[in-house]
């Protein structure tokens, strides 16, 4: 019985620490060499991290990419390891490296580079050509890159021709809530069209408005799910891989013979041998068992936005965070999240009541912070907006109170913030959330002052959602529920609510899915049975915000398409 050990190590990289990538995937390699793995890989790009950008335009970057490399070779006696990193050969190429016993003994190119959505690659990578099989102790491998195994006999297809029995997909797959089930459908039809064990090995972290899920797969030559990985966590996925089953089942897979051999030439497949000796019989240490788990929503939801939160502060240098809390939903989920990304005591929580703010609201602040257990400030503003008034009383002479005067409220509470960053070294959250983000019904310098911005992609009514997830993990009610069952509100004006300014968010919501995510028209959203009304006065606002949107902190992405880094339209511009 051929039977092969993998292991796959999704790990946490940050892009540009060389030294710190290096030394995680160093410790990766001991522990998978005392579980007696015979192939280990490791995540797209693990060796620099991704995305790198316009760091690979810096000649510097990539010779410390190839010094890691080196490291990494010098170091994986006794074992095969694949990994990703930037092969510069004339030109640069997002690369994996197959490394067995001290030395590298084959390279893989990305055929197929990502052009759309967060991805650049294009602009950064040539694509290559090859699609070699390597022979590891008498199994066929092939190894093939994040996007390349998306495709429909793409390199998975001419290297299962070309004799691979396992194939190796090394991934940087970014997370946004519904991506995971469609994934597992696909590497599943992989598995069984090429009649090949897949392993899918992806990378987990935060990176700016990125989150990667980890939550790598292994599956069997008929599709059937093997074994998966912790998502949002780092993990090493060990499992025993019946190689044997691959032949038997092409035996009786005429159609794998025919229709598969045509379709799999596009690219030049060669063997390589790598290793002639035979697979160890003997008796290897035990493999940890595992349960298969998926959260879910909104549980995944809430857990890429706690590591996206603690990735982003932790990698950038910052220890503790400061969050404006109102008493509303938004600054409640907010806190809640910094507290499970970075514990209590590096939260501080701030209030700043106005004349127009309730008691109730300054009470529900009080009430969660005390919750939560973080420092607790409050900082009233009604005299320094006293001052802004008598100062600007003479220049709007004969004007009547408008958002003008709302906004100097806002803009006040957003310079505190900024000068509790400044004196205590505090990164500002903000609390913004999608549905306003999208519509504009933010104050720009106001309470989009910050550094991040945690719930920028999440959807008002997604809020809720996530407020209802995490107290019912406490099982009591961490975050309060009169904060929950409020209506709305600003409160920069007497019995001020947002329904004022905009239409129920539940009504709200759906509409700016199908126009800001779906690119439908006007026209269509309102043939989907919608308020001709509330459609235009929704596309209006989106519209005419695109100047606010883009002077936002970067925020984590976790719908199929986020303001930034997915939507891109200019400001100026006059198509309605």
């Amino acid at each position: 019985m051929r039977q092969m050990r993998i292991g796959m190590a999704q790990i946490n990289t940050t892009v540009g620490d060389f030294a710190g990538n290096t030394h995680k995937i160093l410790d990766y390699i001991a522990q998978a060499r005392s579980l007696e793995v015979d192939l280990l890989t490791f995540p797209e790009l693990a060796i620099c991290g991704y995305p790198p950008e316009d760091l690979l335009f810096k000649p510097r970057f990539i010779e410390q990419n190839l010094k890691s490399l080196k490291e990494v070779i010098e170091h994986s006696n006794g074992l095969t390891i694949v990994i990703g990193f930037v092969d510069a050969e004339g030109d640069i190429y997002n690369a994996s490296a197959l490394i067995h016993d001290g030395k590298l003994v084959g390279v893989y190119h990305k055929i197929y580079l990502p052009n759309y959505g967060v991805f650049d690659e294009d602009r950064y990578f040539r694509a290559g050509k090859n699609c070699s099989v390597y022979v590891i102790a008498g199994v066929g491998v092939g190894i093939n890159i994040c996007e390349d195994i998306w495709y429909e006999n793409g390199p998975a297809t001419t290297q299962a021709c070309s004799g691979a029995e396992i194939i190796v997909n090394i991934s940087a797959s970014p997370y946004h809530f519904g991506k995971g089930d469609f994934k597992e459908r696909m590497l599943a039809t992989r598995a069984s069209d090429n009649v090949a064990i897949i392993a899918h090995n992806n990378l987990i972290g935060g990176q700016d408005e990125l989150v990667f899920d980890g939550g790598s797969m292994i599956f069997d030559e008929k599709g059937k799910l093997i074994t998966k990985g912790r998502q949002f966590e780092e993990d090493l996925v060990v499992a025993d891989l019946d190689v044997d089953a691959v032949f038997r089942t092409r035996l009786h897979d005429p159609r794998w013979r025919k229709e598969i051999m045509i379709e799999g030439q596009r690219w030049q497949g060669t063997k390589v041998v790598v290793s002639s000796q035979t697979l160890s019989n003997s008796q290897k240490p035990s493999i940890p068992p595992r349960q298969l788990q998926t959260r879910g929503f909104p549980g995944e939801v809430y857990d890429a936005l706690v590591l996206g939160t603690r990735d982003y502060v932790k990698k950038n240098g910052f220890e503790k965070v400061v969050i404006g809390l109102s008493g509303g939903i938004d600054s409640s989920i907010v806190a809640t999240i910094a507290v499970d990304a970075l514990g209590s005591s590096n939260v501080v929580g701030v209030a700043m009541p106005s004349g127009y703010s309730s008691p109730e609201s300054i009470k529900d602040a009080e009430l969660l912070a005390y919750n939560l257990r973080i420092k607790f400030l409050t900082i009233p503003i009604g005299k320094v907006f006293q001052t802004y008034l008598e100062v600007l009383a003479g220049h709007f002479s004969g004007t009547e109170p408008d958002v003008t005067e709302e906004n100097l409220q806002a803009r006040i509470r957003g310079n505190l913030l900024m000068a509790l960053s400044n004196k205590f070294g505090w990164l500002v959250l903000t609390t913004g959330n999608k549905s306003e983000m999208a519509t504009g019904y933010a104050t720009l310098y106001g309470d989009m002052a910050g550094g991040f911005a945690v719930i920028k992609d999440v959807p008002k009514t997604m809020v809720y959602d996530l407020a209802g997830y995490r107290n019912s993990l406490a099982g009591l009610d961490l975050i309060p529920s009169a904060i929950i069952d409020k209506p709305p509100s600003a409160e920069l004006r007497p019995e001020q609510k947002d329904t004022d300014t905009l239409p129920p968010y539940e009504l709200l919501d759906p509409i700016l899915t199908a126009y800001v995510e779906e690119d439908r028209s006007a026209e269509q959203i309102i043939a989907m049975g919608f308020s001709e009304e509330v459609v235009e006065r929704a596309a209006r606002l989106v519209d005419k915000s695109e100047y606010k949107r883009r002077q936002s902190p970067p925020g984590i992405k976790i719908t199929p398409r986020a303001f930034g880094r997915d939507r891109r339209l200019p400001i100026t511009n006059r198509f309605r």
